[in-house]
């Protein structure tokens, strides 16, 4: 009977200390916080993409919190590391969802990073607002998926048209990263439109992420004496791609995507990337109010001029503190209904609509590496 009787007691004794941590522990949101949460990759091989991102979207929500926060509650940003891994975004998204208890999650910039982690909050039904991840096939997963950029089948045409309507080249080579959903895609779109305004695609070449031995591909690109080289890829192998073709002597213009922009680009590229072209999504030389007022806040706080992954970091939080504000109860449901219905908004970079799909309607900038900056080419959009 004793010994009954205490093991009862102790039984008793642990039931309570576990609804005490349960009460007062992660998995329990305060009533005075909006739990948001952020998975990017701030360190590994696109360590700039997270790091430029993070300080958009810090910058955005310090300045919420500041003006007295969303519904009188303080934003909390919870921020996961996946290395630039994507079993990592898978990771860290689930215990963001399922231990810290986020109400909506801001990420990834590589779509390879988001297609990892969307279905884990589609399951969960937590809206997932990608800042760049432009690779068609991230909202596609399911109706809490969105992004703020412009996708690849719009910007793959836009640097065809431009390739072939402004630098009046005809003939280009095409050198993608089998590992990169964005880099196959964006190849994929940029080839068709080219060959559809004319243009020839003399040769394809293929890499994997992480090579650092380009000359094969190069050599092989060489002997089709191309006017251009396309590189849908990220700014470290596109440094290196750079730099080897200028040594083998190609002296074709080259050409890229968002995936490029970021200050180690001119660090890894040094002078064999000057005059190339990319499209981007957004230039600091825009005359836009809402540009150039992010522009001076940035630099208030971070002594630097910041890139466009800091710029597209800054709409994915502001567009989704919106949604928070306009939302009648922050449920998961009540935040997508106000993501999705998102017109018009006046962002750093630019006009943002979200569309049926949940994509951004928006157009896309052409910059030249200039020096060690970015200079504003031309404003691209679906029509002109």
């Amino acid at each position: 009977m004793l010994r009954c009787a205490l093991v009862l007691l102790f039984s008793a004794m642990f039931s309570l200390v576990g609804c005490i941590k349960n009460s007062t522990g992660s998995n329990a949101q305060p009533s005075n916080e909006i739990r948001i949460g952020q998975f990017g990759s701030m360190t590994g091989g696109e360590a700039t993409f997270g790091q430029s991102t993070d300080r958009g979207v810090r910058l955005a929500i310090d300045a919420k919190n500041a003006a007295g926060g969303i519904k009188g509650k303080k934003i909390v940003l919870l921020t996961e590391d996946n290395q630039g891994k994507p079993e990592e975004a898978a990771a860290v998204v689930k215990k963001l969802i399922t231990q810290d208890k986020v109400i909506a999650l801001l990420g990834e910039v590589a779509s390879t990073r988001s297609l990892a982690a969307a279905p884990i909050a589609q399951q969960y039904k937590i809206p997932m607002v990608s800042p760049s991840s432009t690779n068609p096939k991230v909202t596609q997963v399911g109706d809490y998926i969105f992004r703020v950029c412009f996708i690849d089948p719009f910007q793959g045409p836009v640097m065809a048209r431009f390739t072939k309507e402004n630098l009046k080249l005809s003939r280009v080579a095409v050198l993608k990263d089998l590992k990169s959903d964005y880099s196959l895609g964006l190849a994929e779109f940029f080839a068709k439109k080219f060959k559809e305004l004319g243009g020839e695609i003399v040769s394809e070449q293929t890499f994997q992420t992480g090579d650092s031995d380009f000359k094969g591909q190069l050599t092989r690109i060489r002997s089709t004496n191309p006017d251009a080289i396309f590189i849908p890829a990220y700014y470290t192998e596109v440094g290196l791609i750079a730099r080897q073709a200028r040594q083998l002597g190609l002296k074709a213009v080259l050409l890229g995507g968002d995936g490029w922009d970021s200050p180690k680009l001119f660090e890894i590229g040094q002078d064999a990337i000057q005059g190339s072209y990319f499209s981007n999504h957004y230039a600091s030389e825009s005359p836009v109010p809402a540009t150039q007022e992010f522009i001076k806040k940035y630099k208030e706080k971070f002594n630097e001029t910041p890139d466009g992954l800091a710029a597209a970091g800054y709409d994915a939080a502001q567009i989704l503190m919106a949604a928070l504000e306009k939302a009648p109860e922050l449920t998961g449901e009540a935040i997508r209904n106000q993501l999705a219905a998102t017109k018009n908004f006046d962002g750093a970079t630019g006009k943002i609509t979200i569309n049926s799909e949940r994509n951004a309607d928006k157009d896309a900038f052409i910059v030249k590496v200039d020096g060690k900056a970015l200079k504003f080419v031309t404003l691209l959009g679906s029509q002109n």
